[in-house]
């Protein structure tokens, strides 16, 4: 499975033309589609907006079971662990997770899967608001109190973040 599959396949469909039953298979077919890519296509995928023309179309409960069948497995575990760090190492891992995701937007922007939502001229990985909000709010308690929307919004860092806790970096001292 690859990025370019997924879009391929986002673009083949139009679920608002789709019966309730036939949509439904739709969407489970897209979460099975994304949940197939390896890492670094997933996040192709995802900071390319592949599923957002389906997104924008879903209902809202459509939105909340997609984000939870797209969410990586041990995503609640990442969370507990995430809010059980000091203060300033989760504040350290956003911002980490942030700067790695907008040079992955500026790398795909400028080079073969480029289009035209990255770049300097590209909307923010996640507008200051929302950052603001995770920051002082905490992740996981912000996550559990957002829309369908707003954790579609925080999908690619959450996922962004998730692989920084994997590689240990935050539990390692200086």
């Amino acid at each position: 499975m690859t990025a370019e599959k997924v879009k391929a396949y986002a673009e083949s469909v139009d679920i608002s033309k789709l019966s309730a039953s036939a949509r439904a298979k739709a969407l489970r077919e897209l979460a099975d589609k994304l949940n197939a890519l390896p890492m670094e296509e997933r996040r192709k995928a995802r900071l390319d907006g592949q599923a957002g023309s389906w997104f924008d179309r879903m209902t809202e409960e459509e939105k909340a079971e997609f984000i939870e069948a797209t969410m990586p497995t041990g995503f609640k575990q990442m969370l507990t662990a995430f809010e059980q760090l000091p203060a300033e190492k989760r504040r350290k891992s956003v911002d980490d997770a942030l700067k790695r995701l907008r040079e992955a937007r500026d790398q795909m922007a400028g080079g073969a899967g480029g289009g035209n939502r990255g770049g300097t001229n590209g909307p923010p990985v996640l507008s200051e608001q929302l950052q603001e909000k995770i920051r002082t709010a905490g992740l996981k308690a912000f996550y559990s109190e957002s829309s369908a929307q707003t954790k579609a919004e925080l999908a690619p860092l959450l996922e962004e973040i998730q692989r920084v806790m994997e590689s240990g970096r935050p539990f390692r001292g200086r």
